[in-house]
């Protein structure tokens, strides 16, 4: 029999540990807790709390992120018709481009300039160019629809670079981003592009390489980065980034991976792989690197995307020991049954890896039809192979969403992941709207997403030492461990950490911007 002590004692246990699944009191919490209980109060309040809350929690950076594709279609229209520019009302593209910028009159099509006028063909204009009122129909397919966009808005002057990047980051500063990387090709591309020739058999990757930089291929990616310079000094100016009131855009750090297009034959493929080389090779030794990484684009299951992608991925291989600083990430995966033969789903995540040498993939939908899918996943989760997310544009490219994707997955596995948006303005959305797909979709609470957010500073091409230890977001380089405790100004030791390396400053920045968004939450989100 027990004593009246004895069963105190009990009562006492049992209500601690009930306690430990009670709900903190509000003036008990962190203020990282408080901002996690005021998500759940937004989420349960619907979609629209939700998107207010994760308009305005910090969210790093956006590492995968097609210029071309991130540019809204009114601002196409609205370039077409400075350039004078004609459009064929038939095509719903750009018909008549002049010598001189399309300043002749019309003799064919309207007139850019008139669309004013002309609603019905704006809007069918607007709808051609993106994903605003698509709807699957015989014949037709998101994925047809959405990669056929890109054709109908080609053509527009590369001057135009320095406004469309001041687009994006404008956006990206609006929705609390502080990190962009772009993909982009450049126009001197297509002039490498155009003498690609095959080479005789047998001739090796390293030959073939030298005999393309001996043939003018170092001065085109000299002219590159010369031509990014000027871009990117235009675009500063004109927001006013060296002025007492800068633009919101300047806020946001903008780099480029350079993107070469893959369904090409195979001589056009491996220019641009080493053009893409010589040029971050370059940049990333310089003081202000433009160009951190590349990454191969265009639709993965077209005939040579798909006939060579092997024979891309050793071309990259081949050259990764000329150029090793130079980081990569492939576009791998982006496919699902039946847009390509069940052999198709087999082996490109894989190559991508374990090949190419890719320290990050983009898109990885077709990941569990991968041979040995679960030997994959523990495989990238131990060489920390972050997989950028893209779950709208899955959705509407692949038909993929809901429990058919598979970033619970990668995530149940340990395989580092963020949000990002692919071509925010073809599919006529912004970070915000992913984060709110993530957070409905898989039930992604404050700490998920916050841990994304920092994904994707973590595993940016950023040059430079990280501020983490290990990708541990509980253990910061000593130098800097007290500081960021603390809240206060980095000491010494930390503020040469962050002198040395544009990754660690942009992980400071977004550190502090958590703890400013974290120390504003209220108890009542109301």
């Amino acid at each position: 029999m027990q004593g009246p002590l004895s069963c105190l004692t009990q009562l006492t246990l049992l209500l601690a540990v009930l306690l430990q699944f009670l709900p903190a009191r509000a003036q008990d919490r962190t203020p990282e807790q408080q901002a996690a209980a005021n998500m759940e109060q937004a989420r349960a309040a619907g979609p629209l709390a939700l998107h207010a809350f994760l308009a305005a929690m910090p969210k790093g950076g956006d590492l995968h992120n097609h210029l071309a594709g991130a540019v809204y279609a009114e601002t196409w229209l609205r370039d077409a018709a400075a350039d004078h520019l004609c459009i064929d009302p038939q095509a719903l593209d750009f018909a008549h481009r002049g010598a001189a910028l399309g300043t002749e009159p019309c003799t064919a099509g309207v007139a850019a300039s008139t669309l004013q006028q002309n609603q019905l063909l704006y809007d069918k204009l607007v709808d051609a160019f993106s994903m605003r009122t698509f709807a699957p129909a015989t014949g037709d397919s998101g994925h047809d629809h959405f990669f056929a966009s890109f054709d109908h808005f080609i053509g527009l002057a590369e001057r135009h670079k320095p406004e469309w990047v001041d687009e994006v980051a404008q956006r990206a500063a609006a929705q609390n981003e502080q990190y962009l990387e772009l993909m982009d090709t450049p126009d001197a591309a297509f002039a490498v592009i155009a003498r690609s020739k095959p080479v005789p058999p047998g001739t090796g990757y390293a030959a073939w390489r030298q005999q393309l930089l001996d043939n003018g291929l170092v001065q085109q990616a000299i002219a590159v980065r010369q031509q990014m310079d000027r871009f990117e000094q235009t675009r500063r100016h004109q927001e006013r980034c060296e002025t007492a009131l800068p633009a919101p855009a300047c806020t946001v750090e903008v780099r480029y991976l350079y993107q070469v297009l893959r369904n090409m034959p195979a001589p056009a493929v491996f220019a641009q792989i080493l053009l893409g080389f010589e040029v971050a090779a370059a940049d990333l030794a310089s003081a202000h690197p433009h160009y951190v990484g590349l990454n191969l684009v265009q639709p993965e299951d077209t005939e040579y995307s798909m006939a060579d992608y092997t024979l891309h991925m050793q071309m990259i291989a081949a050259l990764r020991p000329f150029y090793p600083r130079v980081p990569v990430t492939l576009h791998a995966g982006e496919l699902a049954p039946g847009l390509v033969p069940p052999e198709g789903l087999r082996f490109h995540i894989r190559e991508a890896v374990e090949v190419a040498g890719a320290q990050r993939i983009g898109h990885g939908v077709d990941v569990m039809y991968e041979d040995q899918p679960y030997e994959l996943l523990k495989m990238m989760a131990d060489r920390h192979v972050m997989v950028e997310i893209n779950l709208t544009s899955n959705d509407i490219i692949l038909g993929t969403q809901g429990k058919d994707h598979p970033l619970p997955l990668y995530r149940k596995y340990g395989v580092p992941a963020a949000l990002s948006t692919d071509d925010e303005g073809v599919s006529r959305i912004d970070i915000t709207h992913e984060y709110v797909k993530a957070a409905e979709t898989f039930g992604l609470t404050y700490p998920d997403l916050k841990e994304m957010a920092r994904n994707s500073i973590e595993y940016s091409f950023l040059p430079g030492p990280s501020l983490w230890s290990d990708h541990d977001y509980r253990h910061p380089q000593f130098a800097c461990e007290t500081s960021l405790s603390s809240g206060g100004p980095p000491a010494p030791a930390c503020g040469a950490l962050l002198a040395a390396s544009a990754k660690a400053q942009q992980q400071w920045q977004l550190e502090q911007r958590f703890r400013h968004f974290e120390q504003a939450q209220q108890p009542d989100l109301h």
